[in-house]
């Protein structure tokens, strides 16, 4: 494909209903297939890995798609969030690489493009699991914020990644000659697998400079490779956006009609009140409800940090995360917070939509809009934080009656707008919050 054939769009780059309660759950891990990972025919480094994750059955998404992908057909997959969409292209890839002769060249093989450091965290993480009994595949992580030098060292100095995961900007400023001089760090010319996580994210119509630097990565691989993309919403723009990208892809969509998108097991609750009543509601659910880890989403910057600051005066066990926090020293303080979160060095992250795709802490079981989003997908993708993988969660978000004062704050659709379309777009009931929640709600 060349690059004529793909439009141009422009976006900041990130870095420099539910069913009745008794009715049992259908599909993802509710209704277990009968296949196992062993029916896949995994070599068996892989099915070791698998194993020593205690993972026993594939979910829905990785029952339809690992067998296609392993095949090297091109994939564009649209299901739930916490079903392992991850997991299909790393372990599809690291099928296709294991014992590959290209594996001598000590070049990469396989990119994978997301649009947050935490994200490429996670994903370069989950690489790293599935390939502890395979020594000779390596992988890197690469992304704004990190030293440059550290980079183009790591992918110049002889045994290099054959995996590289990572933010759109940074990785096309290695694949390019450093100002114009000497040969690119990061070489693109053996590449057969390129992948793309929450794609309708990275190459939405608003995404422009994002979805710019994917397409100019794309043109420096080889026009002969596998194309895989993944995301929980996608709609038909995008779709036909990221199939551009593909020749002939599979397309795998396993949540039905939109109104199927939101989580079984999730409890979904709101409460409508006046901005100056949220703090107090908001430390009232602290102190009642038994989270293990809760997640709670704001809107800008500013307000992770004050809301932060209230809760850590307040005794609670908070932390704030946000595209603006710095580090010390030298270190990552994006990734040094995101990791203490994930080790349960604190249990309250307060955050923007930075944390709200693709992120999964396994403790989380609360998420709490502070703001309520500003469209529909957000929500999804936010509350999708908390029950996941099946397991029980609950949500509950504030939604403010002040329409007028919202859309000045934001020049956006006011709280209560994106709430209606919220209820009217997915079989979503958010239930009035009631005074005292039962714990099983979300235990």
């Amino acid at each position: 494909m060349s690059e004529a054939e793909l439009a141009n769009f422009d976006e900041s780059d990130p870095e420099e209903e539910q069913e009745d309660e008794n009715e049992a759950p259908k599909g993802d891990y509710a209704n277990i297939h009968d296949a196992g990972f062993k029916d896949f025919m995994l070599k068996t480094e892989i099915l070791s890995a698998i194993t020593d994750c205690a993972f026993e059955h594939p979910s829905a998404v990785q029952h339809e798609c690992i067998p296609r992908a392993m095949l090297g057909l091109d994939v564009l997959c649209q299901a739930k969030a916490g079903m392992g969409k991850t997991a299909v292209f790393v372990i599809s890839t690291l099928q296709q690489l294991a014992g590959s002769e290209d594996l001598k060249k000590n070049k990469p093989l396989a990119i994978c493009i997301c649009h947050t450091h935490e994200l490429a965290d996670q994903i370069k993480a989950e690489f790293t699991r599935f390939t502890k009994y395979l020594p000779d595949i390596r992988t890197a992580v690469f992304y704004g914020g990190q030293p440059r030098k550290e980079n183009v060292d790591l992918l110049t100095g002889g045994a290099g990644p054959h995996i590289v995961v990572g933010t759109p900007g940074r990785l096309l400023d290695l694949a390019e000659p450093f100002k114009g001089r000497g040969e690119a760090a990061l070489d693109l010319s053996n590449i057969g697998h390129f992948i793309v996580d929450e794609c309708d994210k990275v190459l939405a119509n608003d995404a422009r400079s994002m979805r710019e630097k994917v397409q100019q990565i794309f043109i420096k691989t080889p026009k002969e490779k596998q194309v895989m993309m993944f995301s929980a919403t996608l709609d038909e723009n995008t779709s036909k956006t990221c199939e551009l990208f593909m020749q002939d892809p599979l397309l795998i969509t396993l949540v039905g009609k939109e109104k199927e998108l939101v989580l079984h097991g999730l409890k979904q609750y709101v409460s409508v009140l006046p901005e100056a009543d949220k703090n107090a509601k908001l430390v009232e659910i602290l102190d009642d409800v038994q989270f293990n880890q809760c997640i709670i989403f704001v809107d800008s910057v500013d307000r992770a940090d004050k809301l932060n600051a209230m809760l850590v005066e307040a005794t609670f066990p908070s932390a704030a995360l946000h595209g603006q926090v710095k580090g010390s020293d030298g270190k990552n303080g994006r990734a040094e917070k995101f990791n203490d979160f994930k080790a349960y060095k604190s249990r309250i992250l307060v955050t923007t939509d930075l944390c709200a795709r693709g992120i999964d802490v396994e403790r989380v079981n609360v998420v709490i809009n502070y703001d309520f989003p500003g469209d529909a997908d957000t929500y999804m993708h936010r509350v999708g934080r908390a029950g996941r993988f099946g397991t029980k969660g609950m949500a509950i978000s504030f939604v403010r009656g002040d329409a007028a004062e919202h859309k000045a704050r934001r020049a956006e659709k006011s709280e209560q707008e994106v709430y209606d379309e919220v209820q009217n777009r997915f079989k979503a009931k958010l239930s009035e919050l009631p005074e005292t929640i039962d714990p099983s709600d979300y235990k």
